[in-house]
């Protein structure tokens, strides 16, 4: 028998003075599960976070928790009784509350039972040493601990977080959202999970859903969505990009690098060939010559090194290529700062390759 999703939503719809902010919205989490709403600013990820708590009524479409209809055009349930929890931007701590306090506060049962929860809580997101401190006690990372706690206390089936990591410096970060992303599947809670940094979603998603003008418009898992884009912009979205234009004639394109495969596109086609500038293979120039062309990697062409920076852990080489002058990037997991004015050969690999008809 196949697990029931802990969280559906089923054509969401929100305007904003006749304008779709959320247009046709569906998705599903399961327990234990991390979806990513992923998108520039403006694109409706928060809009639609909002609808799932319950603090904005969609103009059209359905939500269930496990299973129980929370919102449609008839039936409306409360955001404190649809289980679901909030994490945002601000930790939102009652400061005249101690830490227990805020842990406890929403909790239902026993005075007994309340504090047994606080402590396993607090022990979990290792806070119990400040269960009598203040909030203004606490650094941002301690905050961020206890607010986790206190969104955990009622045992939500579901779990929306809204930018909730932004506030915190690189290093914390990464320790807050490693420790969260872990107490999260151990609870078995469906999460929801709002940014627009490619590199979080990349890290805590199970699944990404990558949000344009109010739709989603790729969805799939980090690997999957990583590695087969869309479109331009969705490859451009989570790195740099470098972008080489061609035209199609009998599904092939010819360009400085050799053939490109276009298969189903019409002849006449002008489509821009993308490579990731970890993708560029660099060799040496050889008194005007450089490598032989393989299948691979294609035929080279020339390109005169512009500017070379050392990033820390690679290094970014910027080339105006001879064929056109047009400008590419290479980056290399090394020390490699060639000076400006160098020749050097660039090669693209094959399987690394995305051709997209151009738009616009």
């Amino acid at each position: 028998m196949v697990e029931r999703p802990r969280l559906e939503a089923d054509g969401l719809v929100r305007a904003f003075d006749g304008r779709r902010v959320v247009d046709d919205v569906s998705l599903s989490v399961g327990a234990g599960q991390i979806l990513c709403l992923l998108g520039p600013s403006g694109c409706g990820k928060s809009t639609t976070l909002r609808m799932i708590a319950g603090v904005e009524h969609p103009d059209a479409g359905a939500i269930r928790v496990d299973g129980r209809t929370v919102c449609n055009g008839i039936d409306w349930v409360p955001p404190e009784a649809r289980s679901v929890g909030l994490m945002f931007q601000d930790f939102a701590l009652f400061p005249h509350l101690d830490v227990a306090g805020n842990v406890a506060f929403g909790l239902s049962g026993t005075k007994a039972d309340k504090r047994a929860r606080v402590e396993e809580l607090l022990e979990r997101v290792e806070m119990s040493d400040h269960i009598a401190s203040w909030p203004h006690e606490l650094s941002g990372g301690e905050q961020q601990r206890v607010a986790l706690a206190r969104a955990l206390a009622p045992r939500p089936h579901v779990m929306l977080m809204d930018e909730p990591f932004s506030g915190l410096d690189n290093r914390l970060r990464d320790e807050i959202r490693d420790h969260t992303l872990d107490l999260l599947k151990e609870e078995g809670t469906a999460v929801v999970l709002v940014t627009h940094e490619p590199d979080e979603a990349m890290r805590m998603a199970d699944e990404i859903a990558l949000m344009r003008e109010g739709r989603i418009v790729q969805r799939g898992a980090p690997y999957n969505i990583y590695n087969a884009p869309m479109d331009r912009a969705a490859a451009a979205f989570f790195s740099d990009i470098n972008v080489i234009e061609g035209r199609v004639e009998g599904a092939l394109t010819e360009t400085a690098f050799g053939q490109f495969l276009a298969p189903g596109v019409p002849d006449g086609t002008v489509v821009d060939i993308v490579i990731r500038p970890q993708h560029l293979k660099i060799d040496f120039d050889r008194q005007g010559r450089g490598p032989l062309p393989t299948p691979v990697e294609g035929t080279p062409a020339r390109g005169i090194v512009e500017r070379a920076r050392f990033m820390g852990g690679e290094s970014l080489v910027e080339f105006r290529m001879e064929f056109d002058g047009s400008k590419l990037v290479a980056s290399v997991p090394q020390v490699f700062l060639p000076e400006a004015g160098t020749p050097l050969w660039l090669m693209i690999r094959r399987d690394r390759c995305f051709v997209f008809p151009r738009v616009g």
